[in-house]
């Protein structure tokens, strides 16, 4: 064979092989291709639909991003109060997002004003939504003290606008992490152009609602399936497709767009103390080993830093009868709380974690942390539930008549469900069936309250056919708290009756919750953020405030910019 033709052959060899390597290159890169199947995503022709260019969560209103990591949870200092409730163990908590400051009054106080609007207490239909939702400003009294000028004043004059609000119960916390959850997402939307703009305020009331829930699983249901609201009216949209006729398709935003934000809930125990001990910067053994003692670094309550020497470092009561140090002097700036953001930050740039107020976490109380069988993200009281299916097989969205209402302990009336939600129910044996990982809708007693951690497991049974071997049982279970009962006689009025037995062992049970943290009441000793407590969740005090949470979805650390090749 001619040379020069094989020369020319090998030429066009290695030329064939560079364009080959080179389409692949550019095939396996490309965003709008998949590495699956070869098809085209996000393609007119109704191809897969998929945020390629996502890049990380955006940090949603009031929220700072802590990076997880593992830390030592639990005191491991003296335990004067001889409580045996905080023994030290190892955690390991996933990156999430908090409120840099506990909940304000004024925060508290558009929420108070949107239910209002949404379901006017003038209607006899609505009245017990707005009163369940507002703050007991009646923990403020006290009989041998002076304080009706915080019982009329605290929670809505502005002076107090940016103090935490106190007298919420964990319930209503809950509730209102939930109602932030859904206008973020709605403004949200709202901001991409998947809503009609002002939505959120103009087409609102009690039968043409928005849930974050509902807008997933059903979003042409939401609004009360009004698609004049519903569908994208602003400008900017984004991800609406044509059909051949040229009508639009595919208007509504998924998850796949990245645009709705995970929700809004109270903190877990484990996250609220890993976030408050502010490790972000530690590289000191002891401190890593949990021997901080406080959200700022050193074993003193003062600062010592020059311009600020001699300050205290957060709101709390100096000693008894001090509550805020010498007029004209003073040593933390409050006698009663203070204004957020009064002192300065953690390492993660949260205030007010040590001090100020109390906080509600979102934990079930039990003394003792089952670390044996999880040191992952840890948290006690699982309910799973699940979506109410119709009989046509779409979801069950709650209206107006479908609200179900709940008489606390306490007597109080709360709303369990709003209109607009999608109605849940306990998860049964069609999700448990032969699952090694959970077996049964609620967990809260898993390893500590259930039948098979108690000594008395034998006799552990709610269907004992004697009453005499049924009443033994309940007096014998492991957490034996009092039984308060709340009843209606035939006019409707409530009849409360206290648990006057003298055989209840224990304040414990499924509906007390733990609480974090000093506030403006509690000595030094409760600053310590492993220090825990607990109080009934459908209660409410003149201490105990909180703040939101939000988890993270995607990467461990916040994205760095990469220099690209």
């Amino acid at each position: 064979m001619d040379m020069k033709k094989v020369v020319s052959l090998k030429v066009l060899l290695v030329l064939a092989l560079v364009v080959v390597s080179t389409g692949c290159k550019k095939s396996s890169s490309s965003k709008n291709s998949s590495r699956a199947t070869g098809w085209n995503i996000n393609s007119r022709e109704g191809g897969f639909q998929y945020n390629a260019d996502f890049k990380e969560q955006e940090t949603s209103p009031g929220l700072v991003f802590v990076e997880g990591g593992t830390f030592t949870k639990g005191r491991v200092q003296d335990d004067v109060m001889h409580d045996w409730n905080n023994s030290p163990n190892q955690q390991h908590v996933q990156s999430f997002y908090m409120d840099e400051t506990e909940v304000t009054n004024a925060m508290y106080m558009e929420y108070l004003d949107w239910i209002k609007r949404v379901y006017p207490p003038s209607d006899e239909n609505f009245r017990a939504i707005y009163h369940g939702a507002l703050p007991d400003t009646l923990v403020w009294r006290n009989r041998l003290g002076f304080n009706e000028v915080m019982t009329e004043n605290y929670l809505r004059h502005p002076a107090y606008g940016e103090y935490p609000v106190v007298g919420v119960s964990w319930i209503q916390a809950v509730e209102f992490a939930n109602w932030r959850s859904d206008r973020v997402n709605e403004y949200n939307l709202e901001k991409a152009g998947y809503l009609k703009r002002d939505a959120k305020i103009l087409d609102v009331n009690a039968d043409s609602n928005f849930s974050t829930d509902t807008y997933i699983n059903a979003p042409t249901l939401t609004y009360g399936g009004n698609e004049e609201i519903i569908n994208a009216q602003g400008r900017g949209r984004r991800n609406v497709q044509t059909d051949a006729d040229g009508n639009e398709t595919n208007i509504y935003a998924t998850r796949e767009t990245g645009i709705i934000s995970p929700k809004y809930r109270l903190p877990t125990e484990t996250e609220w103390e890993y976030a408050a001990l502010g490790l972000s910067e530690i590289r000191s053994y002891n401190m890593y080993r949990g021997r901080k003692k406080y959200p700022w670094d050193g074993q003193y309550t003062r600062s010592g830093k020059r311009k600020t020497r001699g300050d205290q470092k957060a709101n709390f009561k100096q000693g008894k009868g001090d509550y805020g140090g010498i007029a004209g002097w003073s040593d933390d700036g409050a006698d009663i709380t203070n204004a957020v953001k009064s002192y300065e930050p953690n390492d993660f740039g949260l205030y007010d974690m040590a001090g100020n107020v109390a906080e509600w976490v979102a934990d079930v109380y039990r003394p003792i942390v089952d670390d044996e069988f999880n040191d992952f993200n840890y948290y006690r009281g699982n309910v799973y539930t699940k979506n109410a299916i119709n009989d046509d097989g779409t979801v069950k969205v709650v209206t107006i008549d479908d609200i179900v209402y709940d008489t606390l302990s306490n007597g109080k009336v709360v709303a369990r469900n709003l209109p607009g939600e999608i109605l849940q129910v306990p998860v049964d044996e069609n999700e448990t069936y032969l699952r090694t990982n959970f077996d049964k809708s609620d967990e809260i007693n898993f390893r500590d309250g259930d039948k098979r951690s108690s000594r008395y497991f034998e006799s552990f049974n709610d269907d004992e056919g004697m009453e005499g071997e049924k009443k033994d049982s309940e007096t014998r279970k492991m957490y034996n708290s009092p039984k308060h009962s709340i009843t209606r006689d035939s006019l409707g009025n409530i009849v409360r009756e206290y648990d006057k037995g003298n055989n209840r062992t224990s304040l414990i049970n499924d509906e007390v919750r733990v609480y974090k943290g000093g506030s403006w009441k509690d000595r030094e000793y409760w600053l310590d953020p492993a220090q825990r407590r607990y109080f009934p969740q459908d209660m409410a005090t003149d201490y105990i405030g909180f703040r939101c949470a939000m988890s993270r979805v995607g990467s461990k650390s916040k994205a760095k910019t990469k220099t690209k090749n």
